[in-house]
């Protein structure tokens, strides 16, 4: 096995990959998890947690900051669409496809700020086991809001902060 390709590969034997622990606990605490591992989960993602077969994109967010480490693919751009316009903002983990256009459309328009995360992400398996491949492509926090910029500002994670400034808006 080479790569996890992120949730879902050819390669691997499972399409559940967990958000590693350390990301967790230095970014949240989260109030929800809309693409949450099924239980036994092996730590919290968010104080609730949205699971199949309940469809975590439709379902309601409520006024929480959100965690978002969604399904990877062609789908990712449509959680993140969801996420750009909560109101309580939030962070999502994704690939750092920044030449697609759903990178451009979802995350340079309308993102607050970005972390570039150094290395490849190893992610965990629904046991809590770490995989022993990595994910075979870099990765990137994208923040939506002030209040998950500013998580991704004070981050301790190895990587690079990113602020951006879109046409139109306001000076930071």
């Amino acid at each position: 096995m080479k790569g996890m390709a992120g949730h879902q590969s050819a390669q691997a034997d499972t399409t559940t990959w967990l958000t590693p622990p350390d990301i967790i606990a230095d970014l949240g605490p989260f109030g929800l998890d809309p693409c949450a591992a099924p239980e036994p989960r092996p730590w919290p993602t968010a104080d609730r947690h949205i699971v199949l077969p309940e469809d975590g994109l439709e379902a309601h967010w409520g006024s929480e900051m959100v965690w978002c480490n969604p399904p990877y693919g062609r789908e990712t751009w449509a959680w993140l669409e969801k996420l750009a316009a909560h109101p309580a903002g939030g962070i999502a983990l994704i690939f750092a496809r920044t030449e697609t256009a759903g990178f451009v459309d979802q995350v340079w328009q309308r993102a607050d700020a970005l972390f570039f995360i150094h290395g490849r992400l190893h992610f965990y398996r629904a046991n809590g086991e770490r995989a022993s491949a990595n994910s075979g492509a870099p990765s990137v926090l994208v923040a939506y809001g002030a209040a998950a910029a500013a998580r991704l500002r004070r981050t301790q994670l190895p990587g690079s902060f990113v602020h951006l400034k879109r046409r139109g808006s306001a000076a930071a």
